[in-house]
């Protein structure tokens, strides 16, 4: 892996991963690109590629901690002061619960999909399929949800729902954001109280993949031959990109539907089915 790569896969990882656009997805089609490009196949992702798309997530995790350190240690607070008093009833007190709730029911649903998932990588053409898709969930929760009083609160049911959207994300090109976001939508929970929470739902499944996905699925010995300097800078990119993001995209769904993103998904979605399918062999 080069340092053009990194910083350039870094940089999408960063971008794409609060927006509602798959940054899976996305990296896929970067990384289906540079293979074309220098002419490698489309084999499935090394166990150096894997552990990269890990470290890129990590980067995106500390983005989402430096963002979200006032809220996480006020969540924190009112958890524990909750717990000491067995009074649930501030704001923020039951949160850590549905975010515990959520994590659980995603990966009821992630886990049986790995393989399948993982084998996707290998498939841009498909992979834009699924991008498109993304489009349609943005696109009609967003009509849907014109005809909904929608609020800013959580609860089981919501975080259940959410933390099955989550889950259905690890399909490369299902945006993660993109399906948690809408979901909230449907169940009535307005777009920026739904951004939050999904940002806030990432925190554990990223720790959860980045502590044993590792330690399960690539050889110890073949982290020696790793580029690690390239990983470092990849790792650093994608959490200056996504700080950025988190903090501008926040201010735009505060005062605009995710119509536009729809629009994007159906767009390169297309081109990717299209391109990949009937013109690379």
């Amino acid at each position: 892996m080069s340092t053009l790569q990194a910083i350039l896969m870094g940089f999408i990882q960063g971008l794409t991963e609060f927006l509602p656009v798959s940054s899976s997805g996305h990296l896929v089609l970067v990384s289906s690109v540079y293979k074309l490009l220098c002419g490698h196949e489309f084999i499935t992702a090394n166990g150096e590629e894997v552990f990269f798309d890990i470290v890129l997530h990590l980067g995106t995790l500390f983005a989402i901690f430096i963002f979200f350190w006032k809220d996480l240690i006020k969540i924190i607070k009112e958890f524990v002061n909750a717990v000491k008093t067995k009074n649930f009833s501030a704001p923020e007190a039951m949160l850590p619960i549905y975010l515990v709730v959520g994590t659980i029911f995603t990966i009821l649903v992630a886990y049986p999909l790995k393989d399948v998932s993982e084998k996707l990588i290998s498939s841009p053409a498909i992979v834009g399929c699924f991008l498109i898709l993304t489009g349609c969930v943005l696109f009609f929760s967003e009509i849907i949800s014109t005809k909904i009083n929608l609020i800013d609160k959580m609860n089981f049911k919501r975080a259940i729902a959410i933390g099955i959207a989550q889950g259905l994300a690890a399909f490369p090109g299902l945006s993660r954001s993109g399906m948690t976001i809408s979901t909230g939508l449907l169940c009535g929970v307005d777009r920026v109280t739904s951004a939050r929470y999904s940002f806030l739902l990432s925190i554990l499944i990223i720790i959860g993949t980045s502590i044993f996905y590792p330690i399960l699925e690539i050889e110890p010995n073949s982290f020696i031959n790793f580029n690690w300097g390239s990983i470092v800078i990849g790792f650093f990119v994608s959490l200056i990109v996504g700080y950025f993001c988190i903090k501008y995209f926040m201010k735009f769904l505060n005062k605009h539907s995710m119509k536009i993103f729809a629009y994007y998904c159906w767009i390169v979605g297309t081109l990717m089915a299209v391109g990949f399918h009937f013109f690379v062999k």
